[in-house]
């Protein structure tokens, strides 16, 4: 950790999510990543997929991107799948990236994964509040809906992407504070698919 050089831009967190129309952004990837409290409905988001706004929209936050941040169940997941695969441009993309997992049960042993670093869960929010006062590119948060619930609740998010599917799960984890706070977002861009996705771009206003 540094601290930031008087005038230079500090780092954005940027939140990247899946999300279906009823708000539910629980294992949008496949089957098996999430099936916390009987979810069934694992790998919902992959009829949905486009490369030009969906994927797309990945490519836009990662060239902006410095570091990525997970929950650990997020980034096992990650770190099961993207150092094994071969011949893969994204692949080597997200495996190039600093990364930095918070979680109160990994240790540094843990972090196999390459460019890994530990938040420990006692420090994490003071951690990531000096990661964001830093100079640097964006702080981009992939998945990891109860870190992405947490940070929004501590006016630590800078920006949201949301991923809106045309689908509706009838439940499952959410990605909003459930607080009773109200919120305000600005929207600053939408862009639709022609299978209905909404590549929705929300900046979180700061009194600061």
């Amino acid at each position: 950790m540094y601290a930031p050089t008087p005038g230079a831009p500090a780092t954005r967190l940027v939140i990247i999510e899946f999300t279906s129309l009823d708000g539910v952004v629980q294992a949008p990837g496949g089957a098996e990543e999430d099936t916390d409290g009987g979810f069934a409905h694992g790998g919902w988001s992959n009829a949905y997929f486009d490369p030009e706004i969906v994927g797309g929209a990945w490519d836009s936050v990662l060239e902006r991107a410095d570091a990525l941040l997970y929950g650990r169940r997020t980034w096992q997941v990650m770190a099961a799948t993207w150092p094994e695969a071969k011949d893969d441009p994204f692949a080597d993309r997200m495996n190039a990236f600093r990364k930095y997992v918070v979680s109160g049960t990994l240790g540094e042993a843990d972090l196999t994964w390459n460019n890994s670093t530990l938040l420990a869960g006692d420090r994490a929010l003071e951690l990531i509040r000096e990661l964001r006062a830093s100079e640097g590119g964006d702080l981009l948060l992939l998945g990891s809906s109860s870190l992405a619930r947490t940070l929004l609740a501590e006016g630590l998010a800078d920006e949201l992407k949301l991923i809106v599917m045309p689908v509706l799960l009838g439940g499952g984890k959410s990605l909003y504070p459930a607080d009773g706070t109200r919120r305000p977002l600005e929207l600053v861009s939408t862009t639709t698919s022609p299978a209905g996705v909404n590549v929705c771009t929300y900046r979180v206003p700061h009194d600061d």
